[in-house]
């Protein structure tokens, strides 16, 4: 219990592909990707004791 199968998968893509149509989807993607990364490098910066707007330590 708990783990996606493709099936599971497959519903999911469906629902997205009805809700916000097929071209939408790269879009979402991207933009999804970009948040990811964004937040990686976020907490990258605060591990290392640094602000990351402006580089200087707290």
């Amino acid at each position: 219990m708990g783990s996606l199968g493709v099936p599971e998968l497959l519903v999911i893509f469906v629902i997205l592909v009805l809700l916000f149509g097929a071209s939408k989807i790269p879009q979402l993607g991207k933009g999804l990707g970009e948040a990811i990364k964004n937040f990686k490098k976020g907490l990258k910066g605060d591990e290392d004791g640094t602000d990351s707007e402006t580089g200087k330590r707290a």
